[in-house]
C-alpha cells in the first residue's frame, strides 16, 4: 500500500483539507487515508512545545493533504526562503537537461567554461565531471567566496580554486558546485534555471510564482536563493515518490528520480543523525529508508518511498536534527497500512488546534502613562553598519503604536499590533524592504519591546527599546543567523 505524507511547517492560522485553487492537491480526510488524527495532533503540540520555530505544516497521503496549519502570522500563499532546498530543484533542471540530450553527467565541468579555465588547469579540475557537482564531491577542501561584490565572474572564481582531492573521492558539501550546476544548465540551454523549469516543472506541478535570486552574471544561485509556498514543496517530494509521474505523465525521468535519491557517496557513520546516511544527487539520504532535500533553519522536503510517504517543512530553527527526530518519532507511526474508522471528534480537535496556530506576540501593556514622554520623538543613531540612522514611537489616541525607522534618509513606518501580528512591508538596517508582520508592547514604563517576523523568511527580530532621558538604548536579536544573532547596543540621542 502506498503512502504519501507531505508536512509543510509555515506559520498563520490553518484551514484544514480545503481546496480553495484548481492546481492545489486534493484534500481528504486523515482516517480516510489510514492516518490517525489524534497521532497527527499530537505531532502538532509536540512541534509547538518542543520546536523553537515551525513556520508551516502540510500532511499529505495517498496523494491527498489530510491536516495543514500555518503559525500566524505565516501563511498559505505567501513564498517560503528555502535556502538550501533550492539545490533539489537544481538537480531536477540537472536531469530535464540530461533527459533533453543538452548535456551529461559525465561531461567534464571545463567543457562549459573555456573562457573562464586556468591557463594551466590541474588535473584534478580537468577530471571533474557534471556528477562531481551533483554529489558534492567536486574535490574541493574549502569553500570558494562567491560574493555580490566579486571582482571577476563567479564561474571563473569556482574554476580557480585549488582542488587537491581527485574528484569523486572526498565528500564536502559545497553550494558553489551547486551554482556551477546552474551556470551549466544555463550555457547548455539558453535560459536561466527558473526559466528553464517553467514550463518543464512549475507550470505541469502548479507551482506558481517561484522567485529565483540571481549572482551579478545573471545566472540563478541554484544553491539558494528560491522561494516558493509550501504546498509547492510538498508537490516536488509527490512528483519524486511517483517516479517522475504528475497527473498520468512522465515529466521526469524515473531513472533520473533512481540516481538522484540514492546513495552516490558516503558522508558519515552515524546512525543517529540523518546527515550521515549517504548522499546523491543535491539529496541527502535519510534514516528509515528515506531521503530529503533541506535547506538551512530547517526547510524539509522528506520522501519516505516505504511508507509511500513525503513530508515538507518550512521552519526557523536552530536544531534540524530535532526537527527530523519528531517526525520519526511522532508521525512516522501514525502512518497505518489501511484506512481508519471515520473519527469526527479526533478530526475535530485536529482542525480545531490548526487553525488557532501562531507565533507567540509581544506580550506587555498597550501604553504606560510614560509613553507620553517618548511618542513623536525623533532619537538619532551615530553611524552603524545597520545603517540605522534614526527611530521613532507615535502613539494613536487609542494607545496603537507606529515604529518609524530611517535608513538612507528613507523613514519606513509600521503599526505594531498590540497582542497580534500587523502586516506591512518593512527595511531594517541593511536588509531589503520586504513583508513583514510586528508585534509589540511595553514591557515596563521605560521599555517598548518588539518581535518583527519576515514572513517569507526564516528570520525573526526581537527589538528592544530602553528609554532613559534623552537618550534610547536599541538592542536586537534575531532568532537564526548564519553568523551572530545578536548585534552591539547602539545608543541614540533625542534630538
Amino acid at each position: 500500500m502506498r503512502i504519501i505524507i507531505a508536512v509543510a511547517i509555515v506559520a498563520c492560522g490553518a484551514t484544514f483539507c480545503v481546496a480553495s485553487e484548481p492546481s492545489s492537491l486534493p484534500r481528504s480526510s486523515p482516517e480516510a487515508q489510514g492516518v490517525s488524527s489524534p497521532a497527527v495532533l499530537a505531532f502538532v503540540e509536540a512541534a509547538d512545545r518542543t520546536i523553537d520555530a515551525l513556520h508551516s505544516v502540510i500532511l499529505v497521503r495517498h496523494g491527498h493533504v489530510v491536516a495543514e496549519g500555518w503559525w500566524t502570522p505565516y501563511d498559505a500563499r505567501s513564498p517560503h526562503a528555502l535556502y538550501s532546498l533550492s539545490k533539489s530543484f537544481t538537480s531536477t533542471a540537472v536531469g530535464l537537461a540530461v533527459a533533453e540530450g543538452k548535456l551529461s553527467v559525465d561531461d567534464d565541468v571545463l567543457k562549459f567554461f573555456p573562457g573562464d579555465a586556468p591557463a594551466e588547469p590541474s588535473a584534478n579540475l580537468k577530471s571533474m565531471r557534471v556528477s562531481d557537482l551533483l554529489r558534492m564531491s567536486a574535490g574541493h577542501q574549502t569553500e570558494v567566496a562567491l560574493t555580490p561584490t566579486a571582482s571577476k565572474p563567479w564561474t571563473r572564481l569556482f574554476l580557480a580554486h585549488p582542488v587537491p582531492h581527485k574528484p569523486g573521492t572526498h565528500f564536502m558539501y559545497n553550494t558553489p558546485a551547486t551554482y556551477m550546476l546552474s551556470a551549466i544548465v544555463q550555457k547548455a540551454t539558453g535560459q536561466t534555471v527558473l526559466d528553464y523549469l517553467g514550463p518543464r516543472l512549475f507550470e505541469p506541478l502548479g507551482i506558481e510564482h517561484p522567485t529565483w535570486q540571481t549572482s551579478p552574471q545573471g545566472i540563478s544561485l541554484g544553491g539558494y536563493g528560491l522561494s516558493v509556498r509550501t504546498e509547492d514543496i510538498a508537490r516536488l517530494g509527490q512528483l519524486y515518490l511517483q517516479k517522475g509521474r504528475w497527473n498520468g505523465k512522465q515529466i521526469l525521468p524515473a531513472s533520473w528520480v533512481a540516481a538522484a535519491t540514492s546513495r552516490q557517496t558516503s558522508n558519515g557513520s552515524n546512525p543517529k543523525s540523518d546527515w550521515d546516511q549517504g548522499y546523491g544527487y543535491q539529496f541527502w539520504r535519510s534514516r528509515h529508508g528515506a531521503y530529503r532535500g533541506d535547506g538551512a533553519f530547517g526547510q524539509f522536503c522528506i520522501v519516505m518511498p516505504e511508507q509511500d510517504a513525503v513530508v515538507a517543512i518550512t521552519s526557523g530553527v536552530k536544531d534540524m536534527q530535532a526537527v527530523l527526530n519528531l517526525v520519526w518519532d511522532q508521525l512516522l507511526p501514525a502512518l497505518k497500512p489501511a484506512s481508519l474508522p471515520e473519527d469526527d471528534t479526533g478530526r475535530k480537535a485536529l482542525e480545531r488546534r490548526l487553525a488557532g496556530l501562531a507565533l507567540r506576540p509581544q506580550e506587555g501593556a498597550a501604553t504606560p502613562a510614560a509613553a507620553s514622554s517618548v511618542s513623536g520623538r525623533k532619537y538619532s543613531f551615530p553611524a552603524n553598519e545597520r545603517k540605522l540612522e534614526a527611530i521613532t514611537l507615535e502613539t494613536g489616541d487609542r494607545g496603537d503604536v507606529t515604529l518609524v525607522l530611517e535608513s538612507s534618509g528613507v523613514a519606513r513606518r509600521i503599526a505594531c499590533g498590540h497582542g497580534a501580528w500587523r502586516k506591512g512591508r518593512l527595511a531594517l538596517g541593511p536588509l531589503p524592504e520586504q513583508p513583514a508582520a510586528v508585534s509589540g508592547a511595553w514591557t515596563g514604563d521605560d521599555t517598548f519591546a518588539a518581535k518583527i517576523c519576515f514572513y517569507e523568511t526564516p528570520f525573526f527580530v526581537k527589538v528592544r527599546l530602553k528609554f532613559s532621558g534623552a537618550r534610547v538604548l536599541l538592542d536586537t536579536e534575531s532568532n537564526v543567523a548564519f553568523g551572530p544573532t545578536t548585534q552591539p547596543q547602539l545608543v541614540g540621542q533625542a534630538r
